[in-house]
């Protein structure tokens, strides 16, 4: 059995508008750390992140412990929303949802973002078969990956998870048969 822990990123710095550089938080800097102690014992042979720097610093430290390598995929980056900041974020997810199709002009359509997340999942599931792997992701993209394993998982599942960083999720897989979910709330013990 493979299993697979995502790992959505710790509070990032929402002042900091650029999606590649945007940092944590001295609050998600702390939290990583919930991260760390959450995969200890979870056997992890590899880990893989999205480029963005809040997905990598958010699993660095665990990584750093471990004496494992990030390797950066980038077909896990976060969706590119459009050319510019969006001030109305609320009504633009929900558009999004809707109609995984939607996008801004120079954006991704949420099937864009879901279509290369499971793309690099699969070769993930190939090269590290029976192996558990942690990788470093982002909210929306994360959600896409749950949604094509669960169309049930939609806008108000992505909705009640916003603002929940880090979260993590556990995919269990046979080869590349997908078996079952676990969402883990690093939270609900704090």
């Amino acid at each position: 059995m493979t299993k697979v822990y995502f790992v959505r990123h710790a509070a990032p710095n929402f002042n900091n508008h650029d999606d590649l550089t945007r940092e944590l938080t001295a609050q998600g800097l702390k939290d990583r750390e919930l991260v760390t102690k959450f995969l200890w014992d979870k056997g992890i042979d590899a880990v893989y992140s999205s480029p963005y720097k809040r997905a990598v610093d958010t699993i660095k430290e665990f990584a750093h412990a471990r004496k494992l390598e990030i390797t950066l995929v980038s077909d896990f980056r976060e969706r590119k929303v459009g050319a510019g900041w969006i001030e109305d974020f609320d009504s633009f997810c929900k558009r999004q949802w809707e109609d995984f199709a939607f996008k801004l002009p120079q954006g991704e359509s949420l099937r864009q973002v879901q279509e290369r997340n499971i793309h690099a999942l699969g070769q993930i599931l190939e090269k590290h078969k029976d192996e558990n792997i942690a990788i470093g992701s982002h909210g929306t993209a994360l959600s896409t990956i749950l949604h094509y394993f669960d169309a049930s998982f939609g806008y108000h599942a992505f909705n009640q998870i916003r603002n929940l960083m880090p979260w993590i999720v556990e995919l269990s897989f046979e080869g590349n048969d997908f078996l079952e979910m676990e969402k883990h709330n690093l939270f609900k013990d704090t």
